[in-house]
């Protein structure tokens, strides 16, 4: 498997893990579930992050991860999965008020994103529990915490 990404930095934060870790992060989340793949993950400050989730979500805030899939018009080979936008203060911000080490948020952030492009989502409590299975156990092979495990003890 072959993954490709092009980060685009538009966020001042000097917080941003480097494309090395997130290709490592892309990875993990695409192994055994795609083939090659490329997709561009843009690193953005809350007010781009906003005008997108109120354009495509109708939510008028900043949120913490944006997955846009791309499907290729039939006919068109094309190994290009889809875009991630990430808002780095959301996510500074949720892995200091969650307390979470930052890096595990930001690998928990494109992994969630990828997933996404992949087709899963988590509008019912079933598809919820598949995903979050999926991300317990793709950020445990990463070395990661389960991201959940502080909500499930509240």
């Amino acid at each position: 498997m072959t993954v490709s990404v092009e980060v685009q930095r538009a966020s001042k934060s000097k917080k941003i893990p480097t494309k090395t870790n997130l290709a490592r992060y892309l990875e993990a989340a695409l192994d055994g579930r795609h083939g090659d793949a490329k997709l561009v993950i843009r690193i953005v400050d809350e007010p781009e992050s906003r005008a997108l989730n109120r354009q495509y979500r109708g939510i008028d805030k900043p949120t913490n991860v944006l997955s846009f899939p791309f499907e290729a018009p039939p006919h068109v080979p094309s190994k290009h999965i889809g875009d991630l936008v990430i808002c780095a203060p959301v996510v500074e911000r949720e892995a200091a008020e969650q307390g979470k080490a930052l890096d595990a948020h930001w690998a928990h952030m494109v992994v969630h994103g990828v997933l996404h492009l992949l087709g899963y989502d988590h509008q019912t409590d079933a598809d919820a529990e598949t995903m979050e299975g999926l991300e317990i156990a793709i950020l445990g092979r990463l070395g990661f915490p389960n991201p959940y495990e502080a909500r499930q003890t509240e």
